[in-house]
């Protein structure tokens, strides 16, 4: 990988929004892929580096790109917990629905990790909650197996 593809995942990781600029500015491509295939905006949102990500989408970032596994920025943030940045892909157009290699979704990741806020948000926003995995579960399977009632209270009321 070349110092400017480096840079540029660098400051995606760090929310250096200077040289963000300048190298998109300079003619990087916002959808380039680092050597793991995650894009600069799974990154930023993976590191919940909000400015970051807006910034990559005001500038093209394709919102529902996935890494090699599939993994969208949804996916990650639903995981990690970070609802401001989930908002903001949903406002550019995630994919509520979009299923990574083993058939897992935002709102199961969300489910599975017990984050039950992002659960809220995604369904409020239309997500699938009777989608499953490779496996055969669903969102409100993953909860129960959490033993997380509050999700499963949101999965079923709404």
């Amino acid at each position: 990988m070349d110092v400017n593809n480096t840079l540029f995942f660098q400051a995606a990781r760090t929310g250096d929004l200077d040289t963000l600029n300048r190298l998109l500015h300079e003619g990087m491509a916002v959808n380039n892929r680092d050597e793991k295939g995650y894009t600069a905006l799974i990154i930023a949102c993976y590191n919940n580096q909000q400015d970051a990500a807006k910034l990559l989408l005001e500038a093209g970032a394709d919102v529902n790109t996935g890494d090699a596994g599939g993994n969208t920025a949804l996916m990650g943030v639903c995981f990690k917990g970070y609802p401001l940045i989930a908002d903001l892909l949903i406002r550019y157009g995630a994919d509520l629905d979009l299923q990574h290699g083993n058939g897992g979704t935002a709102l199961m990741f969300a489910a599975m990790f017990g984050r039950n806020d992002m659960i809220r948000l995604l369904v409020a926003n239309g997500a699938n909650r009777n989608l499953t995995d490779n496996r055969g579960l669903s969102a409100f399977d993953l909860a129960a197996q959490q033993g997380n009632e509050e999700a499963i209270e949101v999965l079923e009321s709404q």
